[in-house]
């Protein structure tokens, strides 16, 4: 089957361990079942594993993606949840791994998954709509809704809007009841983004007319300082991630005087994978897409993720 593979890392030139070509069918552990992908995303995830981060050097070569939406081996239409491990909360499993990291991912025309990982996919969203919520869709729901502990009519900013996660919070913050700012460098990306749902877009760093109820940080170190100083008394900044650099350590005295907190969120599990459909199917949000190309051409999508020429989501077809 054609699939794109990690052969090697080199966190300078990541784009060099991309191969795309042949590669064996899935193995099928019991318990596991085999999907037939339709639509894939691309995730910083497939750029970081490309770097080396995250991933054994014994696990070369192996498939990347983690997200994907097709049809399982009774012709049910399914999405693919990427996290692999047990427990309640499967994000919390000390051994859980990401499709990608120990098994094979899902930028292939079949992917091996288990059984327990398929959520139904709701007939209102296409399967390249669909691939888009796994991770970066996943992830900024449980941002917003489980970690920032907003009541509706609360101000959320949100760094970096241009990113899968930013983008996905600002049309689940518009839709959730949220007023929603959006930050970003790029002029063009500001536009997009008031198109988007979000309610006023600033500059990067810009001083906000007022402070915020809560602040979605999935930037980093260029963006920290900025968070904080956004915060109202009592306020939370919920993270995500860091593509601009690691976090760097909090503000101690601003943080105690003004009652800050700081919340790390990671992607949320099969079940509020499930309902997350169920809120687009219902509010008719869909993911904001970049661009769709075929699995073929991923490498012109790997580079567009690299140089950071992307509003939204990358998706690869198959089949």
């Amino acid at each position: 089957m054609f699939a794109v593979t990690a052969t090697q890392t080199d966190p300078d030139n990541p784009l060099a361990g991309l191969t795309l070509g042949e590669h064996p069918e899935p193995q099928v552990p019991d318990g596991w079942t085999t999907v037939s992908v339709r639509a894939a995303a691309l995730n910083h995830h497939d750029l970081w594993t490309l770097k080396g981060v995250g991933i054994r050097q014994d696990r070369l070569p192996i498939v990347l993606g983690c997200d994907a939406a097709g049809v399982d081996e009774d012709g049910n239409e399914v999405i693919v949840h990427s996290v692999i491990g047990s427990g309640a909360d499967e994000t919390l499993d000390p051994k859980r791994t990401l499709l990608s990291e120990t098994h094979d991912g899902t930028f292939a025309e079949r992917v091996a998954v288990p059984r327990r990982n398929l959520v139904p996919k709701p007939a209102a969203l296409t399967f390249e709509q669909a691939a888009c919520l796994p991770t970066a869709w996943l992830t900024a729901y449980r941002m917003l809704f489980d970690k920032a502990g907003l009541q509706p009519g609360a101000t959320v900013l949100v760094q970096g809007a241009g990113g899968g996660v930013a983008t996905a919070l600002i049309a689940l913050g518009r839709a959730g009841g949220y007023r929603v700012w959006a930050t970003s460098r790029s002029a063009g990306k500001r536009e997009r983004a008031l198109k988007l749902g979000a309610d006023q877009v600033f500059e990067t760093g810009a001083r906000l007319p007022e402070r915020v109820d809560a602040v979605m940080e999935t930037v980093g170190q260029a963006t920290w300082d900025h968070s904080l100083k956004s915060l109202k008394p009592g306020g939370r900044v919920v993270v995500s991630g860091a593509t601009s650099g690691a976090v760097p350590p909090a503000d101690l005295t601003r943080v105690f005087f003004l009652q800050l907190s700081v919340v790390g969120s990671t992607m949320g599990t099969r079940d509020q994978l499930q309902r997350l459909a169920v809120f687009l199917e219902q509010t008719g949000v869909r993911p904001a897409i970049d661009r769709t190309m075929p699995l073929t051409e991923a490498r012109d999508g790997f580079a567009a993720m690299h140089e950071g020429e992307l509003f939204g989501k990358i998706v690869f077809t198959a089949g």
